[in-house]
């Protein structure tokens, strides 16, 4: 027993090496990766500034793809996520915060969450993530706005158009609107027919006008998506856009047609003939006469 406790005590070595400690993880930005040549298992050296003293060693074990947020499309800046503990030894922060977020479940446990912090936490105000939603999407709103302005100016002018259309369209066909007449057709049976025809003309222009706009989205998708790489969706031609478009369409045709008809049938059938109006002498002056 004692010359085996001599032995092992002879061979015994002392480790003098430090343990290998396995660099931390970090995941960055989809854009960084490919703007500067990073892929999965590359190690990076951090630190605070260009000219501040390296840091840590992380190895790239995610890439983060930019999510389809409209508050973030401007910014040209990328983000890394890195531990906790690494984080705020890089920055030299320490246990400050400038904000963090907290999951609840359900109006009575948020308004409690919210009341408690505000109590008793100095330095902080708590708000609800919609609030804080809504107060940073107000520029989006403003310029929802205003693409609503847009829509409406555009809706009248094309109302307007429609109906130079239709006037000029039925204007053409006076003649044989003028031997429908003289063949005993009914004023109504004539505005009828022109209403249909105005249906037809806008439903076939709405959905070449939703074709186009579909196109158009898809461009515009195609391309702002390459320069903002982003997945946000800048052109969206929902159901209830084209549902909107086609009724609108729909109900302006009908109107302009129905006044360019009335504009025709208020016209004798030999007035529509001649294309000149006829001169009547008032009821007064034939009796004179």
């Amino acid at each position: 027993m004692i010359a085996a406790l001599l032995a092992i005590t002879l061979f015994q070595s002392i480790d003098t090496i430090a343990p290998h400690r396995l660099p931390r993880t970090a995941a960055i930005d989809e854009r960084l990766a490919i703007d500067v040549g990073v892929k999965l298992g590359d190690r990076l050296v951090l630190s605070s500034a260009p000219d501040a003293p390296a840091g840590d060693t992380v190895v790239v074990s995610a890439l983060v793809r930019r999510r389809a947020d409209p508050s973030e499309v401007a910014r040209a800046e990328y983000r890394v996520r890195l531990h906790l503990d690494e984080l705020q030894s890089l920055i030299g922060y320490g246990d400050r915060v400038d904000r963090f977020a907290i999951a609840t479940h359900g109006v009575t446990a948020t308004d409690s969450a919210i009341r408690r912090i505000n109590s008793a936490a100095f330095g902080f105000q708590a708000y609800r993530s919609r609030d804080i939603a809504v107060e940073t999407s107000r520029t989006f709103l403003v310029v929802s706005r205003f693409h609503r302005a847009i829509g409406v100016i555009t809706i009248v002018a094309s109302a307007i158009f429609l109906l130079c259309i239709m006037l000029l369209k039925v204007d053409e066909r006076r003649r044989d609107v003028a031997a429908l007449r003289l063949m005993g057709i009914s004023s109504a049976s004539i505005i009828s027919s022109v209403m249909v025809e105005a249906a037809f003309v806008a439903v076939a222009g709405s959905a070449v006008g939703v074709g186009m706009g579909w196109t158009a989205s898809l461009i515009i998708n195609w391309h702002y998506r390459g320069v903002y790489r982003t997945p946000l969706a800048f052109a969206v031609v929902t159901p209830d856009i084209v549902t909107l478009a086609v009724l609108l369409s729909l109900v302006l045709g009908l109107v302009a047609g129905f006044l360019a008809a009335q504009r025709l049938v208020r016209m004798s059938a030999l007035e529509l003939l001649s294309g000149r109006r006829e001169k009547r002498t008032p009821a007064r002056t034939v009796a004179n006469r």
